[in-house]
């Protein structure tokens, strides 16, 4: 009976399911959040506003849910992700439900923009950093499927948005995917646990030592953004982040404005998920064997290149193509950079550590979905915001090449891998 039991204890190690509650949060909270293309043109109708006034509201919300990150992170690190996660599942809900009520595009920015920004804010980085801590063999491929979650609500909710709005109107589709995100992501977050030791575990199952925690080993904050290779880190993903969710405010509208029929179009954010449920699993696992920097550098790159291809892409084929190779990059992206400030750092302070790293990514969503659709009210056309998006993610790239050491060997004050 004993045999038994160890076996079955060591079959199913409980940071799988670690790992499954963040897969919910991630699936919910940025499925629900990422729905707001198919949303655009009819914001734009009911309202008599311009493109680039109406992509605010996104830029808005993307701001708050990678910038509440430097406050979340830390509160995890301290009161233990599960409660920041359950708050925030339930705070996109409440956010979406009220942006189905709002009379002005000034209420929009208020209730979705506000409502899934803070909440996907208080849930994302400390599920994602409770991860890290579950896993060290195994990490880049447990993070990669945690935020897989993205790639699949990325191909998932969107249709479904497309189809609400057709059955009840764009007020009732965020009524009912206001009450999807507070039951289904509310309840599953009740996965997330800290840290493994609390179930007399060590990462990856293995026995705990007799002292000491997996949060114990690490950098303290303050060392950490002090030291170079997060300054090289955060200049990064600045800089790639003012065109990394380009896309998705724009590729829906950018398909239609080439023909592409609005129900085909949408269609398209779900290529991307597809993608980047692919790169999260495939780059994710593959960053744990040729280095997770290495890793990281190749997804700027490969977002540069694919970006570029964006701008002479005019069919509903060649888009395609784009969205599924941009996003199988930008999934590996979100997979390997959380792994990448853990094998910096370590895990005494990892949540907080990330939460300010995403505060870079927050500065970026804010300006450029924004700045695309502005430009897009000025010139028509979506090809300088496309070329200076890629341009962006070359930079990036070039940081990491020249400052990173390779392989993501941890630094400052953190255990090796």
């Amino acid at each position: 009976m004993t045999i038994q039991s160890t076996l079955a204890h060591r079959s199913i190690f409980r940071g799988w399911f670690v790992v499954a509650g963040a897969f919910a949060v991630t699936l919910v909270g940025f499925g629900c959040a990422y729905t707001f293309s198919a949303f655009l043109k009819p914001l734009q109708l009911e309202f008599g506003a311009s493109r680039g006034s109406v992509s605010l509201v996104f830029s808005l919300a993307g701001f708050l849910y990678f910038g509440l990150g430097i406050i979340s992170g830390p509160l995890a690190d301290r009161f233990g992700s599960r409660v920041l996660a359950v708050i925030g599942m339930l705070l996109t809900g409440l956010g979406l439900f009220a942006a189905g009520f709002a009379r002005s595009l000034a209420e929009v920015y208020l209730a979705y923009g506000l409502g899934v920004g803070v909440g996907v804010g208080c849930a994302y980085v400390p599920a994602i950093g409770a991860v890290q801590r579950w896993f060290v063999r195994r990490r880049g491929f447990a993070s990669g499927l945690a935020v897989s979650g993205i790639g699949v609500g990325t191909l998932a909710m969107p249709p479904l948005a497309t189809l609400l709005i057709e059955m009840l109107g764009w007020r009732g589709a965020y009524l009912a995917l206001g009450l999807l995100a507070a039951a289904i992501g509310g309840v599953l977050a009740l996965l997330i646990e800290n840290d493994p030791r609390d179930r007399g575990l060590g990462p990856d199952g293995d026995q705990a030592l007799a002292t000491g925690s997996s949060r114990a080993a690490g950098a303290s904050i303050a060392e950490a953004v002090r030291s170079r290779n997060f300054i090289a880190l955060y200049v990064a993903c600045l800089i790639c982040a003012f065109g990394v969710f380009v896309p998705f405010v724009h590729l829906v509208p950018y398909a239609s404005d080439h023909g592409v029929t609005p129900t085909t179009a949408v269609l398209l954010l779900g290529v991307i998920g597809i993608g980047s449920t692919a790169g999260r699993f495939l780059l994710g696992g593959l960053a744990d064997r040729m280095g997770r920097t290495s890793a990281l550098l190749l997804m700027f790159a490969g977002m540069a290149v694919t970006l570029a291809i964006w701008a002479i892409s005019i069919n509903v084929w060649a888009l395609a193509a784009f969205a599924f190779v941009y996003g199988a990059f930008y999934g590996g992206w979100v997979a390997v950079l959380p792994a990448v400030v853990m094998d910096y750092f370590g895990g005494r302070n990892v949540s907080g550590i990330i939460g300010i790293l995403y505060t870079s990514v927050a500065f970026g969503t804010l300006i450029g979905p924004s700045a695309a659709g502005f430009a897009y009210d000025l010139m028509h056309s979506y090809t300088v915001p496309i070329l200076i998006s890629a341009t962006a993610n070359v930079v990036a790239a070039l940081i990491v090449a020249a400052v990173l050491a390779p392989g993501g060997r941890a630094t400052v004050g953190a255990a090796r891998r």
